[in-house]
This record gives structure tokens, C-alpha cells and sequence, in this order.
């Protein structure tokens, strides 16, 4: 029976940086119709959205409005509840990162990579863009900037590092095993290439800023935002409680839809925590391309 089987769907988590633009609403209505035509099917149907809310850009984002890191995300989280209402989408749950629920789920997702010794305490310095909220190789630079465009810094700082580089064969393997996983096929051999061509072990913590999650037992760092923001996922579904009905009933049957510039975050880092916390993977990541005029992508104004 169809009604049997539950049918779990995310958007990605919006970063409230800025206010909702197509690129926002392109795939929350992808989503939105998946879920209603997963409703009709009888299908039990958890439709998850919400708001990044952490990280130094949101931090410099307020400061420039001279306002608080939690006023400013209020104003923006607000604004994509509003791009919904509008839309009419139908989502079940919408999470913020800056909910208790979400900032226990996320320590405590900390502390079980800590307590299996995932994470160890050491040094970064490299290349960092705010406006991504990601570490860049120099060999990944386009003329000294990111590979989306957006300018880099460079970063020296005592950080908190996942082993990463552990779990590139377990990577390949959970690719192999599960042919459908990262979609379409071309973004699935990107991401397969990328793990193949080696992996280093990724910063998880900040100590230049403080608008984040502090991490359990080091409050001078916080969680870095990425991992914060991909626990969503989980903490949506009452993590670290993985016995109750809602995680027991969706998870790991996920459906992530996704912007191609964010699918590293969501196929290779997603899954490598989450098989490093004990959990299982998610089932499907689906990335989508951008809206793009002759060629280009298409700017936010």
C-alpha cells in the first residue's frame, strides 16, 4: 500500500543573508509539487523548509544595519514565510537554525562525532569566502576569487577539523551501492570525480566570530555553519531522539532538492557526518541548475 510507504522532501535550508529571489522560490515549488503529488498518492508526506540562521555573514549582514544577529534573522526568516504565503506552499514543518530544538540536536550531533573520534582540535589556514561560507583549495581559485565569482580572505585560526579524508572510500562505496543517490547522472560523476580526487579533512568550528552554535564543552569556538545547517535535516525529525516515530518513519527515505552550486555540502559532507554519527545517508539529493540568461547566471536584482 502506497499509504504505507512516507515520503520525506526538504528544500534546501535558505541562508538569511538576504531576502527570497527566484532562485529561492525555484526549488520550493519543486518540492511543493513533489509533496502534493506524493499526497494524492496516499503517500505519508513530511514537506520540510526554513532558514539558516548562523554564520559571520549574518553577523556583518546586522552589524550593517545596526542590528542584532537574531533581529536581522528574524526580519529575513520572515520574509520566506512570506515568499510561501504567497507561493500557497504546503509545507509541514519549517525549522530555523536558531530554534532550541535545532541547537540541542546540533551539540548533540557534535558530541557523538566527538565521542566515535571524528573530530580533532588543530589549526587552519587557507582561503575562506564569507559569501559562501566555504573553504576554497588554491588550486579551486578562478582568478583569485571562488569558483561562484565571490571574492576569498585568507584564514588562519585554531579550528575543530572533521576527518573527512577517513571516509573517501566509504564515500565511493555508498555511491556505488546506490546508483540513484546523487541526480542527475552528470552531478552525480562531478561529485564522484571530486571525492576520488582525494579528500582533506574539513574545519567544523570558528573562533573569529561568535554568531553560531558554541561548540559543547569549547564555547570560544562555534559549530561552523555548514555542518550546523545540514543537521536540519535530522534535528526537523526530533534528532537526537532517533527513536521516535517521525525519525523512525522518514528517515533516511529523504529527498533533498538542491542548488547545484550547494551539492558538495549535501553529497559528500552531509553523508560523510551522518555515516560518521552512526546514521544512515540520505536516500536521494537532487540538484537542480541555475536560471541563467544567455549562458549566464542569472543575478539576484
Amino acid at each position: 500500500m502506497t499509504a504505507d510507504r512516507p515520503f520525506f522532501v526538504t528544500t534546501p535550508i535558505y541562508y538569511v543573508n538576504d531576502t527570497p529571489h527566484l532562485g529561492h522560490a525555484y526549488p520550493t515549488v519543486a518540492a511543493d509539487v513533489l509533496a502534493r503529488f506524493m499526497r494524492l498518492d496516499g503517500r505519508r508526506v513530511k514537506f520540510l523548509t526554513g532558514t539558516d540562521e548562523h554564520g559571520q555573514k549574518v553577523e556583518r549582514s546586522a552589524q550593517a544595519l545596526g542590528l542584532t544577529p537574531l533581529q536581522f534573522a528574524d526580519r529575513v526568516s520572515a520574509a520566506f514565510r512570506e515568499m510561501d504565503r504567497l507561493l500557497d506552499i504546503s509545507y509541514d514543518d519549517y525549522i530555523r537554525t536558531t530554534e532550541e530544538r535545532h541547537v540541542r540536536g546540533v551539540q548533540a550531533l557534535w558530541q557523538e562525532l566527538e565521542r566515535r573520534g571524528e573530530i580533532f582540535l588543530g589549526r587552519f589556514a587557507g582561503w575562506y569566502c564569507v559569501r559562501d561560507e566555504a573553504f576554497y583549495d588554491e588550486s579551486e581559485l578562478v582568478d583569485g576569487n571562488a569558483p561562484t565569482g565571490a571574492e576569498v580572505e585568507w584564514l588562519e585560526e585554531e579550528n575543530y577539523f572533521f576527518r573527512l579524508s577517513a571516509w573517501q572510500d566509504r564515500l565511493l562505496a555508498y555511491y556505488d551501492a546506490n546508483p540513484d543517490a546523487v541526480a542527475p547522472r552528470s552531478r552525480r560523476n562531478e561529485v564522484i570525480s571530486f571525492v576520488r580526487a582525494g579528500l582533506k579533512d574539513l574545519s567544523i568550528s570558528r573562533t573569529s566570530f561568535s554568531w553560531g552554535i558554541p561548540v559543547p564543552g569549547n564555547p570560544e569556538h562555534v559549530v561552523y555553519v555548514w555542518l550546523d545547517a545540514l543537521a536540519n535535516y535530522i534535528t526537523a525529525l526530533g534528532y537526537p531522539d532517533i527513536e521516535n516515530a517521525e525519525f523512525s518513519n522518514f528517515w533516511p527515505g529523504v529527498l533533498h532538492v538542491v542548488g547545484k552550486d550547494i551539492l558538495r555540502f549535501h553529497a559528500v559532507y552531509w553523508p560523510a557526518f551522518l555515516m560518521a554519527a552512526g546514521l544512515e545517508p540520505p536516500r536521494r539529493i537532487f540538484a537542480h541548475g541555475w536560471w541563467t540568461i544567455e549562458g549566464e547566471k542569472m543575478s539576484k536584482s
